[in-house]
């Protein structure tokens, strides 16, 4: 019979367990990516406006903050409408909608799609009258490829749209001034070109306002109000004679060196004299 031996040595299998560690060193390729995105869309940015027109560019801004005019609607009720329909001829002051209180007729009936009615037409609002201001822009800087004024003179003439109208600006250039220095006796580019503009403004029929500007110059007693007042009001009377209507004629002033072009105290493109076509009849009265 075989004798147990207690003392035999007792064997403990440990197993090794290996964790596999985590991934490391690959954020700084993620962050490393991103940069040469960034830097793709910023070189990407500064060909593009180097390779666009002004009048492009205006284009894509126009694109991204439309001017024609967006009405909301608000107010209470069941129904798509708040209320209403699609159809309705009665004021709704509530929700915004509707048209006129009265028969309905070519003139005043539910303009649904733009919010802007025919009569509109006449009186220069927004939406309709953007084409127009456009097209004149284009003469301006010979888009049109009709323009036979020469390249010299579109240098002297500056044009953008604003809530009021369409601004024709026309400034001096350094060495081509449009009047004699310090008085209001113009230069024969500047009777070119207000005969040039008369031209193309009476392709509408809109009111006008010009207004004088100076920059920060010394008249030896003289008033740069005054000054910048009568050269508007010879830019009036050359327009006039050139055709357009007197009546169309809304406001002339003089701002001496109150509203800078440039920011720049007396830059030479502060002394300019600016045309503007004004969206309404009312305005500028």
């Amino acid at each position: 019979m075989a004798v147990k031996n207690d003392k035999a040595p007792i064997i403990i299998k440990r197993k090794k367990v290996i964790k596999a560690s985590g991934h490391h060193g690959g954020a700084w390729k993620i962050a490393y990516a991103d940069f040469v995105t960034a830097m793709m869309a910023f070189f990407l940015l500064m060909w593009l406006l180097n390779a666009t027109t002004e009048s492009q560019r205006k284009g894509l801004a126009d694109y991204f903050s439309p001017t024609i005019p967006i009405f909301k609607i608000s107010g209470g009720g069941d129904g798509a409408f708040g209320g209403g329909n699609a159809f309705s001829q009665e004021m709704m002051m509530q929700n915004g909608t509707g048209a006129a209180d009265v028969r309905p007729s070519d003139s005043n009936k539910t303009d649904s799609d733009t919010g802007v009615a025919p009569s509109d037409i006449g009186g220069g609002e927004v939406g309709v009258l953007e084409p127009k201001f456009t097209d004149i822009e284009n003469m301006f800087r010979g888009d049109s490829g009709e323009s036979t004024v020469a390249d010299d003179l579109l240098k002297h003439v500056n044009t953008r749209i604003t809530d009021e109208g369409l601004i024709i600006e026309v400034f001096d250039l350094p060495s081509s001034p449009l009047f004699i220095l310090n008085t209001n006796e113009p230069s024969d580019k500047m009777l070119l070109l207000l005969d040039m503009i008369a031209d193309v403004i009476g392709i509408v029929s809109n009111n006008i306002a010009i207004l004088g500007h100076t920059d920060e110059v010394g008249l030896d007693g003289g008033d740069t109000f005054i000054l910048s007042t009568e050269r508007a009001h010879f830019s009036r009377q050359r327009l006039v004679s050139a055709g357009v209507s007197n009546s169309r004629i809304a406001r002339v002033a003089g701002y001496a060196d109150r509203s800078p072009s440039q920011p720049e105290a007396g830059v030479i493109r502060n002394r300019r004299i600016e045309i503007i076509l004004l969206r309404s009849a009312r305005a500028g009265r």
